[in-house]
């Protein structure tokens, strides 16, 4: 049977309807449903898998009804194994979630007639060195952040290229995001905006106590590597503001490019600046 995986937002019983038309209308096409555990708590008559091993079941689609949030750990979760992901925005946002619950179906349609066009997107790979030591290794489709937890001191780090020094700074953290990412905390933070097609990396400093410190864009192939000189008690790095982990004086973060992508159905293209319009009120007086 070919399958299409659900994941959906947490907290939200009112998909229990939606997901039982939707399980209903794969079926009649020949297409059984799996969904996360979050999905399973809504309705109760479909397969629930866990999300870390939704890619183990070979689906043919990905179908995220949620929030960007949403679709950042679907991100993770399929990216390795190229499943095309279809998002449904039901947050307040939904930046990278364009298609309305309302067009899902009209979507399906679509991808189901080969009519949508795939957006490949690109990751990010950090490994945390340690003692000289691999400790941890991420992928991020947004961006990867060191920052400070609830004690006001600032941190110091250095950020090389390479093994190039580009800048050493005081500072609330640093950010180091893809363009898709750009749109998110780097914008916060008063980085750059930047096309998701773009093949670079930006490196945003958050905060920092220098007047001659900016946001740095540097080429998609370039390891960009975040030492941290000091930092106080209770800093961590977060990947795409999920998971968390803490960070210690002396470690290093090596960030580059992934080499997976991630693989966003769409049935328009070219909606980028659209988007940005809609959702950001781009260029409005």
């Amino acid at each position: 049977m070919r399958t299409v995986a659900v994941i959906s937002k947490p907290q939200k019983p009112d998909l229990a309807p939606i997901l039982n038309e939707l399980i209903l209308w794969l079926r009649d096409r020949g297409f059984e449903a799996i969904l996360d555990p979050v999905s399973g708590t809504y309705i109760h008559s479909a397969q629930t898998v866990p999300r870390h091993e939704m890619a183990s079941h070979h689906p043919e689609l990905a179908i995220v009804l949620g929030g960007d949030g949403t679709l950042l750990a679907a991100a993770r979760v399929f990216a390795k194994s190229k499943v095309p992901i279809l998002s449904v925005n039901l947050g307040s946002l939904g930046f990278l979630t364009e298609v309305r619950l309302s067009e899902l179906f009209t979507n399906l349609e679509g991808w189901t007639c080969s009519q949508c066009h795939i957006e490949s997107r690109a990751m990010l790979h950090v490994d945390i060195v340690r003692d000289g030591q691999l400790f941890r290794s991420y992928e991020a489709l947004n961006d990867i952040v060191v920052s400070k937890g609830a004690i006001a001191r600032m941190g110091d780090f250095r950020v090389l290229l390479g093994e190039q020094l580009a800048m050493s700074f005081r500072a609330d953290g640093v950010i180091v995001s893809t363009p898709t990412g750009s749109t998110a905390y780097n914008l916060a933070a008063n980085g750059p905006i930047m096309a998701p097609d773009v093949n670079a990396i930006i490196v945003t400093p958050i905060c920092p106590h220098l007047l001659t410190i900016r946001p740095m864009v540097v080429h998609g192939d370039a390891q960009v590597n975040v030492s941290v000189v000091g930092v106080p008690d209770q800093t961590f790095l977060t990947v795409d503001g999920q998971e968390a982990v803490q960070v210690k004086v002396g470690d290093n973060l090596r960030c580059r490019r992934s080499e997976h992508t991630v693989q966003l159905v769409r049935l328009r293209t070219n909606q980028f600046f659209d988007v940005l319009r809609q959702k950001l009120k781009w260029g409005e007086r």
